[in-house]
């Protein structure tokens, strides 16, 4: 074996690198978080935990670029979904049919491809042409999920999306994400241990403005567990 065939490529940088990130409302005294910082790998899955209020929304909104940051850089260098479940993306006057085609020509998809993508996921039927205002959470969910599914990202970003629908529907956005796209990268905030302890393999958890990386996410949950107990 030659000294060459001894040399190790360098690994692969970060899909996601978040440094010295913070974010304080306008018309907030104190910092909703500071000083975050953690990187994410291509195929990363990283649990949000928080009790509410602490700022697991506000952080998936940042990385989905709905929010930006007071202070320090999120390095995006793979593709990433809206957050999940957040109807912040659709235009309410339009129907949810108009608003597929429109997301369909900005991400450069094919417009009849994306529609069957998403009724056949999102089961929404004859309410895609009403406007998305009219929806309820659920349905806008529905349609958030749906898109998302039909462009394909490299990351899913999941604001506590299995709370919505019944329990059919959860299960197949569980299996969308978590078995047909195993290789996938996502960042999820939920309050289902259960969940976070099967799925994920690492943990941020934000309290009192301060957030903290666990490598280890069973210890990440026990913590949450006696926060959300104290």
């Amino acid at each position: 074996m030659t000294h060459d065939a001894l040399i190790l490529a360098p690994p692969a940088p970060p899909g996601l690198r978040v440094a010295d990130v913070s974010k304080t409302y306008p018309t907030g005294h104190r910092p909703v978080f500071s000083g975050l910082n953690f990187d994410l790998d291509r195929s990363g899955r990283l649990a949000i935990l928080g009790r509410n209020g602490q700022g697991k929304s506000t952080l998936i909104k940042m990385l989905g670029g709905v929010l930006p940051p007071t202070s320090g850089q999120i390095d995006w260098q793979m593709t990433a979904s809206w957050p999940i479940g957040f109807g912040g993306a659709f235009q309410g006057s339009l129907s949810g049919l108009d608003n597929i085609k429109f997301l369909s020509r900005l991400y450069q998809r094919p417009i009849h491809e994306m529609i069957g993508r998403v009724d056949d996921f999102a089961e929404l039927g004859r309410s895609l042409r009403l406007p998305v205002k009219h929806y309820s959470s659920g349905m806008r969910a529905r349609l958030a999920f749906g898109l998302s599914l039909a462009i394909e990202f490299d990351c899913y970003l999941i604001d506590e999306l299995m709370a919505v629908g019944d329990a059919r529907f959860a299960q197949k956005c569980q299996d969308e994400l978590f078995t047909h796209r195993g290789d996938r990268a996502f960042l999820m905030a939920s309050h289902d241990t259960n969940m976070i302890a099967h799925y994920c393999d690492r943990a941020l958890i934000i309290e009192s403005g301060k957030a903290k990386i666990f490598e280890d996410v069973h210890e990440a949950v026990d913590i949450y567990t006696w926060l959300r107990a104290a």
